[in-house]
């Protein structure tokens, strides 16, 4: 028993420690001169610039799908043409 209590004050201990640690990273990004904040603003700023490329990306890809689309209309359109024009070509000689 006393091997266990033992245990557990250590690891309250620990477990202090650690709570402590993690408030001074939480106080070390509200506070933006920090490297650790700068880091932090930094990468999420790039997070937001890379997300609103993304959706511009998709969105052009979006355009140049419909835009594939109507050419594939097109060129079937111009090939049945094609072979409507060749028929009557052949006919005529």
């Amino acid at each position: 028993v006393a091997a266990l209590q033992d245990e557990k004050n250590s690891l309250i201990s620990e477990n202090e420690i650690m709570n402590d640690r993690l408030e001074q990273l939480d106080d070390s990004l509200d506070d933006p001169n920090t490297v650790v904040a700068k880091k932090y603003f930094s990468a999420q700023l790039q997070l937001e610039q890379l997300q609103e490329e993304n959706f511009r990306l998709e969105a052009a890809k979006d355009d140049y799908r419909v835009h594939c689309e109507d050419l594939e209309k097109q060129l079937i359109e111009l090939q049945h043409r094609n072979n409507e024009l060749t028929s009557l070509a052949e006919e005529s000689r």
